[in-house]
């Protein structure tokens, strides 16, 4: 039997409400086993959940690395312990960010040769397995080393979670030319093309994140966090628009009923809920991180996903990715 995963019932706008709904969810639906994190007399009816009490919370505003070090009875901090501890298989939370990934940095520890763990995030790439962005946003500067072991280690994450047995990395700057970009990226570019593992595609640019060419995009966690951020902003404002101009009369309102089975699966393909998260990699453990506006739906995406991260073994099949020989 496997291992239950630790998740952080006190992490999330809608925390433990929702939280305990998508923990129900993963049971329920996917056949998962959950231990809930928190503090008992905040948590409310737990559904008869296994819960590790703590009696501390960090909050989505509390300083990520100060907040870690004192509250070392939070429940972001038992959470990561758990899985350091082998008494849980992984870690998922919607709380502070920051805070999230310095828990697991702390308890958990990097892989070996590991310089810094990066996130990885899907994004949806309809008619094909979503594109890995890495880094989203836990390194803002970065060396062109460490852009090479995020490229290695979001390759190995594509290998492990969606069987692409060689996959194509590109790397994010202003134009295809390898001329093009900033001293890290120029540098970055050469060296990517020297390292083994993965098919290096050249330069890739903003516009080629959705629908993208290539498996994996690399660039610096500033650059990251820009362009998802974006991204989602961009999505968001199209879908709106579209449902007002669906909205503005009665004849494109029934033009609306006749596209909705249409637009539907496209929508749900799209909708942040569905990905499940972001992966912490390059780290002795599995860390899934969901955002802080998270409801069941993505609660238990992201339950699923750590499942699947734990089944496909991917914190062994990055360590082989950080080798002198890559």
């Amino acid at each position: 039997m496997s291992l239950p995963i630790a998740l952080d019932a006190m992490g999330g706008d809608f925390a433990p409400r929702e939280i305990i709904a998508g923990a129900r969810r993963a049971v329920e639906e996917l056949g998962l086993t959950v231990t809930l994190v928190g503090v008992p007399e905040a948590l409310g009816d737990t559904e008869g959940f296994e819960v590790v009490a703590c009696s501390e919370v960090i909050a989505m505003d509390d300083d990520p690395a100060a907040s870690v070090r004192k509250k070392k009875d939070s429940s972001l901090v038992r959470a990561a312990e758990l899985v350091r501890d082998g008494r849980a298989s992984a870690m998922v939370s919607a709380g502070n960010t920051g805070a999230t990934m310095a828990s697991a940095l702390l308890r958990m520890g990097r892989l070996p040769g590991v310089i810094r763990p990066c996130i990885a995030t899907p994004i949806p790439n309809p008619g094909r397995t979503p594109t890995v962005l890495v880094d989203a946003g836990a390194n803002a500067e970065c060396t062109p080393e460490m852009l090479v072991q995020f490229a290695q280690l979001g390759a190995a994450f594509v290998s492990a979670h969606y069987g692409v047995a060689t996959p194509r990395v590109g790397l994010l700057s202003i134009g295809e030319e390898s001329s093009k970009g900033t001293p890290l990226v120029k540098e970055t570019h050469r060296l990517l093309g020297e390292t083994r593992g993965f098919d290096f595609a050249g330069n890739v640019e903003g516009r080629d994140l959705i629908p993208s060419p290539v498996d994996v995009v690399v660039t610096d966690g500033f650059t990251g966090n820009v362009a998802l951020k974006t991204l989602e902003g961009s999505l968001t404002f199209i879908v709106k628009m579209m449902l007002g101009v669906i909205d503005t009369n009665d004849e494109t309102r029934a033009a609306g009923r006749v596209l909705l089975e249409y637009l539907a699966p496209l929508a749900a393909t799209l909708s942040p809920d569905n990905q499940g998260g972001a992966l912490l990699l390059g780290l002795e453990g599995i860390c899934v991180i969901s955002h802080g506006s998270s409801n069941a739906t993505a609660i238990m995406n992201a339950l699923r996903v750590a499942a699947e991260m734990d089944a496909s073994g991917v914190v062994a099949r990055t360590r082989s990715a950080i080798r002198p020989d890559h």
